[in-house]
């Protein structure tokens, strides 16, 4: 779906490809990377590789088994992405849920 639209998350607009498009050819970039949204396998390319999600928390929240992933880019700008997988865990992770105190 092209141009502008509502987000479903409530908050925000997506766009489409035509959008991401002319922002690069716009602005003489090659691609925007993004983060901030889960993808399982810690990267995702969309909009014919004008716009890249990198996401680098693996397993999120302890329950979504995602890998994580990186993009590292060398002096010529050329990029390459590391995939990780979580650290094993050892024993059960404790989560509070404690107000703190400059809450009350």
């Amino acid at each position: 779906r092209g141009g502008w639209g509502i987000s479903p998350r409530g908050a925000g607009y997506t766009f489409g490809q035509d959008i991401s498009e002319t922002f690069n050819h716009t602005n003489g970039l090659q691609l925007v990377s993004r983060a901030h949204q889960l993808v399982m396998e810690g990267y995702n390319w969309s909009h014919d590789k004008n716009v890249v999600t990198i996401f680098s928390a693996p397993n999120y929240c302890y329950r979504c088994g995602n890998q994580a992933a990186i993009m590292e880019l060398d002096d010529s700008l050329k990029y390459s992405f590391l995939q990780f997988d979580p650290a094993p865990r050892r024993g059960e992770i404790q989560v509070t849920r404690k107000i703190p105190d400059y809450f009350l």
